[in-house]
């Protein structure tokens, strides 16, 4: 997955750990720590993302944080590889087989951007004939790991094209905000 476009494992651990939570500064020693990696080869990696844009650093006391920055051009197809690659949007391409036969995996784009806090969003929309109990025991698990709660949403084909054909207001909505395709073409999807 990332590992394959990226040849440096600190670095893939890194984004991963930045992009599944953009909103986070991170401690040198807590990267570390959550990466589980030597603080040289990690300090070597910061450096080369700090030096081509996609981090800054700020010091606060006697400590160096690390930030992403929003506006470096690659911010959001980075961010969108991630997502798919990791966390839930990774679980889910890995284990595609046993959840059944997928047509539309999307997650939200709040969620990716992990801006919704309200969970008032459905966080996660899969289309097709899907094994319950394998989907909630995967997101169970990024329940967990994210500590919050992740609002899902299952749907056939045909029960998802008689939505989109009334306009049902529900569907419409995740239909009309930001989204990220984990399986799927978006085309297709808002056709």
């Amino acid at each position: 997955m990332l590992s394959d476009l990226i040849v440096s494992r600190v670095r893939v651990k890194i984004l991963q750990l930045f992009f599944l939570s953009p909103n986070k500064m991170f401690h040198v020693r807590e990267i570390v720590r959550r990466t589980a990696e030597e603080i040289n080869a990690v300090r070597r990696e910061l450096f080369h993302l700090e030096k081509c844009g996609l981090m800054t650093k700020e010091r606060r006391a006697n400590r160096l944080f690390y930030l992403l920055r929003r506006d470096y051009p690659l911010y959001y197809d980075l961010l969108e590889l991630v997502v798919k690659t990791s966390g839930l949007g990774g679980e889910i391409i890995k284990n595609k087989t046993k959840l059944g036969k997928i047509k539309f995996a999307m997650l939200s784009g709040s969620y990716a951007r992990d801006t919704s806090k309200e969970n008032k969003n459905v966080d996660l929309l899969l289309v097709g004939k899907i094994v319950l109990p394998e989907i909630s025991q995967l997101v169970r698990k990024e329940e967990i790991k994210k500590e919050r709660e992740i609002n899902y949403t299952v749907m056939t084909e045909e029960e998802f094209e008689f939505r989109k054909r009334r306009r049902d207001p529900f569907v419409l909505e995740i239909l009309w905000g930001p989204r990220i395709m984990v399986i799927g073409d978006e085309e297709e999807l808002v056709a």
